[in-house]
């Protein structure tokens, strides 16, 4: 292949894999500005005042995503019989117990018979059985104020529920409503907040907020890597150069 049309041909396909580079780069910085602009609206929203969660008229066609992480507060009475617990491995807890244990999330049964499943918090493993937490299971009229959250996502690598064992490895309010046998339950749940229950456990306010942002980085390795082909072209078409103006 002749130097001049060697270096065309080498320069269209620099050039395409420039535009690509710089379009992933751009990409990733539009993800930044639209990650940074969730951050703040969650933010705004945890910092309002808590409103009443949607009724159960509601409930059928709720876009459950306009209401995440919205404070509300409920009241009801816990069904501590029909209590279940969720799998978790507690990392910088807030409270002093973290580790390996299980999110306590109990029913509230609303004034007219409806159910939100609350998540009270956190309980290590030695505090699984209710009955080494019995001052935490408060009889009658109760408010909760906490955090409107959506179902939790599961993965390939989400192990079954074991509802006989009422264990769970999601907070799904519609599967542990099913495992629980229980009807007219919300479609959301409510993190409770960090108000000490009695004995200690549940440990609320163990709400976690955490959105991965590495957009400016991943933009900035695009962007390099979009300089250094410049800078690799740049050489590779000096040399073709140099080589025909020898000859």
């Amino acid at each position: 292949m002749k130097p001049p049309v060697k270096l065309a041909v080498v320069g269209a396909a620099a050039l395409a894999a420039f535009a690509l580079l710089v379009g992933l780069g751009l990409w990733q910085l539009q993800r930044l500005a639209w990650k940074e602009a969730l951050v703040a609206r969650i933010e705004s929203r945890m910092a309002a005042e808590p409103t009443a969660p949607p009724a159960e008229a509601e409930w059928p066609g709720l876009d459950v995503d306009r209401w995440a992480y919205r404070r509300v507060r409920a009241e009801g009475t816990f069904d501590h019989a029909r209590e279940a617990r969720v799998y978790v491995a507690l990392s910088e807890p807030r409270g002093p117990a973290g580790g390996p244990g299980y999110f306590i999330l109990t029913p509230l049964v609303l004034a007219d018979g409806s159910r939100v499943i609350v998540n009270r918090g956190f309980a290590p493993e030695p505090k699984a059985d209710p009955a080494t937490r019995a001052e935490g299971q408060p009889a009658g009229p109760v408010t909760v104020t906490g955090v409107l959250r959506t179902p939790e996502d599961r993965n390939p690598f989400t192990p079954a529920d074991q509802p006989a064992k009422r264990l769970f490895f999601a907070r799904d309010p519609v599967a542990i409503a099913a495992g629980l046998g229980l009807d007219r339950t919300a479609p959301f749940t409510i993190d409770a907040d960090a108000t000490p229950n009695p004995g200690g456990f549940p440990q609320g306010g163990e709400t976690r907020v955490s959105f991965p942002n590495r957009h400016l980085e991943y933009a900035l390795t695009w962007f390099g890597l979009a300089a250094a082909l410049v800078g690799v072209f740049a050489a590779f078409a000096w040399r073709i150069l140099r080589e025909r103006r020898g000859r």
